[in-house]
């Protein structure tokens, strides 16, 4: 078929365009039924969570108080670098050590969270010393940390406050996948 555009005859075949277009069904087929499993691969990445936060209240007031958590790490590995808080005066990480048969505390700066594994802040180890605990979140019987973590995330992470001499909550430790 030829038609006439202007000075241009644009010349068509009807049947060769035809047959192009049978070739290229399958093929635009296939890729859209590769394009969900493409994507599927390109998901985004397990992030690194907080849970199990809590807090002993210090019987005296004059004394820090002492934090605890379980840091999971995601596909990434990552550093915790600080931890913040709007309902206490100063937060420090810290770590639990013997040293000639003395226990004693040192802070520590950061600490590595393994690509899919896990670190417990737990009592007798690695803690959160925490200074002038405020009434209010005492009265709520929670208070907000924010995790600082090396990659740029910063986690929100609300931690039951318990009272002195009260246990340890219960661990909310989820169930494996089999």
């Amino acid at each position: 078929m030829a038609q006439e555009v202007g000075a241009i005859t644009v010349t068509t075949d009807r049947k060769r365009d035809s047959h192009e277009s049978l070739i290229m069904r399958p093929s635009l087929s296939l890729i859209a039924l590769a394009a969900p499993l493409a994507l599927a691969a390109c998901g985004d990445p397990a992030p690194t969570y907080i849970d199990q936060a809590w807090v002993r209240l210090s019987p005296n007031k004059d004394t820090p108080s002492a934090g605890y958590f379980v840091a999971h790490g995601g596909d990434a590995a990552t550093q915790l670098r600080g931890v913040l808080t709007d309902y206490a005066l100063k937060v420090e990480m810290h770590e639990s050590m013997s040293h000639d048969g003395m226990v004693m505390m040192q802070k520590i700066d950061s600490v590595d969270i393994p690509a899919k594994g896990k670190v417990a802040f737990a009592p007798g180890g690695k803690h959160l010393m925490i200074w002038g605990v405020n009434d209010t979140a005492i009265s709520r019987g929670k208070m907000t940390f924010t995790f600082l973590l090396a990659n740029g995330d910063r986690l929100l992470v609300d931690a039951v406050i318990q009272k002195p001499g009260a246990s340890a909550p219960a661990s909310k430790e989820k169930p494996k996948a089999h």
